[in-house]
């Protein structure tokens, strides 16, 4: 090899060596986000919270933490063939009897999902959430005996859910709900606010450094407070009330979240959930949001909702009946 084509070879090997060191820096450096006015952090737009991944990791997969490229390949193949025979499905199953989910925008095909490889949201060797207590079990063993007992007393004894007042996935932390799984970032001087769309709540983050509430006030949604870590919304959310009763939680319930925008149409959702009443250690998790078309629309949780005064009205008759035949048989 003369002299000339080695100095050649060896100035393009530096070059391709230096394009991929350059392209490796510019994949791997952070993005960042647009500001407000106020120079904050950009969050705004409407997003979606769905994915595909389980809260929980499923029990045969062990430690494993992420999926390689190639099960998620795989992963993709079965779904998209899944996703056929649901279709199929649900066009002549039962569930066409009542209700074209597609015309509701309430199937898969309306829904924006991030892809993922993780096995769960929860993070961690174990992926799973921590074993409650027995303070927590026997809490969650008096609530059920309750409602047991009490279901049908009245309309202050139905499930907050089924009351519109509060849907478990609303958080925090805030989980997609399966459908309606939309929410929207707006922001301004000192605040951040949270549309979602399941049930039409919105939480108002105060950011301006105000101190939480007093410790004797308790909230359904707890009470958030909002700062910034560089471009991350770091939300710490106490005051919670023992109805909200998140995976078994009590008022002790402690909830710190972390909303970072790792791209134009993308934001990393994390969350630390801790409660010494119910489990012995914190726990944690995260799932990726990308941008929603929207617009979002309006989850009028009432209107027509006729299964609480027919669930209620049916108790009452049931009752009645049953007090009918008790003073029937005592004139025999």
């Amino acid at each position: 090899m003369s002299h000339r084509h080695f100095v050649v070879l060896c100035t393009l090997t530096i070059g391709i060596v230096l394009l991929a060191s350059i392209g490796a820096a510019a994949q791997t450096k952070p993005y960042t986000p647009p500001k407000t006015p106020d120079g904050q952090p950009d969050l705004q737009g409407i997003w979606s919270t769905l994915t595909s991944v389980p809260l929980e990791r499923p029990a045969n997969l062990g430690a494993k933490e992420f999926y390689t490229p190639e099960e998620m390949a795989a992963q993709a193949q079965r779904g998209a063939r899944g996703g056929q025979r649901g279709a199929a499905a649900a066009e002549t199953g039962d569930l066409a009897v009542h209700y074209d989910t597609s015309q509701f925008g309430l199937d898969r095909s309306h829904a924006t999902v991030a892809t993922s490889n993780r096995t769960s949201l929860i993070v961690g060797p174990e992926g799973r959430v921590p074993a409650l207590l027995p303070e927590a079990q026997k809490r969650q063993a008096a609530r059920a005996a309750y409602q047991r007992e009490h279901q049908w007393d009245g309309p202050d004894s139905r499930p907050l859910a089924e009351r519109c007042i509060i849907w478990p996935s609303e958080g925090p932390p805030m989980l997609a709900p399966g459908y309606n799984s939309n929410l929207q970032i707006v922001q301004g001087p000192g605040y951040v606010a949270i549309l979602q769309e399941m049930i039409h709540d919105v939480r108002v983050i105060p950011t301006d450094g105000r101190p939480h509430l007093p410790s004797n006030i308790h909230l359904y949604f707890g009470d958030s407070r909002g700062h910034w870590e560089g471009n991350t919304l770091v939300v710490d959310t106490t005051n919670f009330t023992d109805k909200t009763a998140f995976r078994g939680s009590g008022e002790k319930l402690h909830v710190v979240e972390r909303f970072t925008r790792t791209s134009a149409n993308s934001i990393k959702y994390e969350f630390t959930v801790d409660d010494p009443t119910a489990w012995a250690k914190p726990w944690s998790a995260e799932v990726n949001w990308v941008t929603e078309a929207g617009p979002i629309f309006e989850y009028a949780c009432q209107e027509g909702n006729y299964g609480m005064a027919n669930n209620l009205s049916g108790a009452r008759a049931t009752e009645k009946k049953a007090a009918e035949a008790a003073a029937k048989k005592a004139q025999q």
